[in-house]
């Protein structure tokens, strides 16, 4: 009953925080800023989102393959179509519960397949360790870009808070606490027994063992080649959107890549990043001069484009693996 209970929680708290977030923003808002909300939705250019939704079709296509790539050392080699529609399960499972689509994806190839789950399980690794990298790259890239601007940022604050340390100090300072709790860190884990450093220990040797596994990857530049495909197509899905508003076709390559960025890490927080995601869109963009309610819009235009469409393709992702599959039953009976 107990971990009933907790696990409701997780799924309800996040939720109910998207959906507060919702209520606080639009109830902040002017009414002037409402109408201007409005505007912005009636007079959106909506043929761009075909463009988005297209792109985002062909990330999880390349996905779909690229994730036979690092299934191939088992000694079998799954069908496109069972990759595929596993894939676009994986994702809806994602919306109901954060995470759930990474048992679910390798759960029902193993079912179609016959592969050990186990061994699935481990091929997400690669992938993710793959992705987690190119992310990390991406926010990097968005921090040089921006060194100007989070300067400025930093010397507003530091001029508020009437503190004497310089930026360059404070960023001096942040980098050896940063760099040697990062050392202590290090020393404190390898050695250390409790759960909590053990797991995290773990995790770290999951992205090590990640990293081998592309290394010795037999058909590793092709995995590295969709790897890159996978996110070109990413942020070409997020990037067309902003032809949807004359307000926001201007941004620059910037403003639209830490709106990204942000974005992506705001589902982290709720599932599918419900409230969240158009909220994270419309703080970054306001510091590139975009209006509030032509930045929220945006997000909400972004967000609902790419829910739906894995709403759309998980479900009949949900339907058709079954058919393809009893074909298959068929045929070899």
């Amino acid at each position: 009953m107990k971990k009933h209970i907790l696990t409701f929680l997780k799924l309800a708290i996040p939720l109910a925080f998207g959906v507060f977030l919702i209520w606080y923003v639009y109830n902040g808002l002017t009414l002037e800023e409402r109408d201007n909300l409005s505007y912005s939705f009636t007079h959106a250019n909506y043929f761009v989102l075909i463009l988005s939704v297209l792109f985002g079709i062909l990330s999880h296509v390349s996905r779909a393959i690229r994730w036979k790539y690092t299934i191939e050392p088992l000694g079998k080699t799954p069908g496109f179509w069972n990759s595929f529609f596993t894939v676009m399960i994986g994702y809806i499972a994602n919306l109901a519960f954060p995470r759930l689509g990474e048992i679910t994806r390798p759960g029902l190839l193993a079912k179609y397949e016959g592969i050990p789950f186990h061994k699935l399980l481990g091929t997400i690794v690669a992938e993710r360790v793959a992705d987690l990298i190119i992310l990390a790259l991406i926010t990097i890239s968005v921090i040089f870009m921006e060194l100007d601007m989070l300067r400025d940022l930093l010397s507003e604050t530091i001029a508020q808070g009437g503190d004497k340390f310089s930026v360059e100090k404070l960023i001096l300072f942040g980098s050896i606490l940063f760099i040697g709790g990062g050392v202590f860190l290090f020393l404190l884990m390898s050695k250390s027994k409790n759960p909590i450093l053990v797991k995290i220990r773990e995790l770290f040797k999951g992205v090590l063992e990640g990293v081998k596994s592309i290394a010795t990857m037999k058909k590793k530049g092709l995995f590295l080649l969709h790897t890159a495909f996978i996110w070109i197509m990413y942020l070409a899905m997020h990037y067309v959107c902003f032809f949807a508003l004359s307000d926001t076709a201007d941004v620059p390559i910037a403003g639209v890549l830490a709106s990204f960025v942000l974005g992506g890490l705001s589902i982290v927080f709720v599932q599918g990043g419900i409230g969240v995601y158009p909220i994270a869109v419309m703080e970054t963009l306001t510091l590139y001069g975009v209006v509030k309610t032509s930045a929220l819009a945006l997000g909400w235009i972004i967000w609902t484009a790419q829910t739906m469409m894995i709403i759309v393709l998980g479900v009949i992702s949900i339907i058709m693996i079954r058919v393809i599959n009893q074909k298959k039953d068929v045929a070899t009976d």
